[in-house]
């Protein structure tokens, strides 16, 4: 098939490296999960209560693929790290049903999902959306993605943060308040999910600041592990 010659040049496609093999996952939207873990849920000073899920979104070239480093952005003086187990969907749709849900999972990995906190309590006050603060450029450093295939679907596993050598976040995937397969059934009631949608889902307590020349290792026991210095 041929295509009509573009006016500009075509985006370059954002592609995540898949653990194990030479191929990559291309990526075509990103959803995050808010509060999602009753302890953070508590830190940020909201009511942990199973309240239904809220979604916002990252761009997919805000995904920063492992091996780079992490720019502090302009425009704030208080970056926060938020450690997060992040899903990649083979498959998709509108309406899944929950105990369907994991037949759409391709893999997992472990992202940070890095906020300029200062620009999100501005936008909090003023009840604008949260973009300015969650979509900027590198703000969602991910691991390779790891099959489903080959290590299952996990319900259980420490999920952690260390900065500059000491652990900050330090969770359990078993304390989120929705569930992978309650994520995607909630997700695809508000959207028409598809190959190639990514969704980070959520944080453990322990979020803090970042500065520049500090060093940040994170990982999801029996997922995978991450590092990055912010430059």
């Amino acid at each position: 098939m041929s295509f009509p010659a573009t006016v500009i040049p075509l985006p370059q496609p954002v592609l995540l490296p898949v653990e194990g093999t030479g191929e990559v996952f291309p990526v075509r939207r990103v959803y995050c999960v808010g509060r999602n873990y009753a302890d953070h849920a508590i830190e940020m000073g909201h009511d942990p209560s199973r309240e239904p899920p809220f979604f916002f979104q990252k761009n997919a070239d805000n995904l920063m693929p492992e091996g780079q480093d992490f720019p502090y952005p302009t425009l704030s003086r208080d970056v926060h790290f938020e450690v997060e187990c992040v899903l990649a969907l083979k498959a998709g749709g509108q309406d899944i049903a929950a105990d369907k849900a994991l037949d759409c999972v391709y893999g997992y990995a472990v992202g940070i999902d890095f906020t300029r906190r200062d620009l999100q309590a501005d936008a909090k006050k003023l009840g604008r959306p949260w973009e300015v603060a969650k979509a900027f450029e590198h703000s969602a450093p991910v691991s390779r993605i790891v099959p489903a295939a080959k290590i299952g679907h996990p319900s259980s596993g420490r999920i952690w943060l260390e900065l500059n050598g000491k652990r900050v976040q330090d969770g359990d995937l078993n304390q989120m308040i929705w569930k992978v397969p309650e994520i995607i059934a909630e997700l695809s009631k508000l959207f028409v999910l598809a190959p190639g949608d990514v969704i980070m889902t959520g944080t453990p307590a322990g979020v803090g600041a970042v500065k520049k020349g500090d060093h940040v290792d994170c990982g999801i026991d029996g997922i995978a592990t991450l590092s990055i210095n912010v430059a």
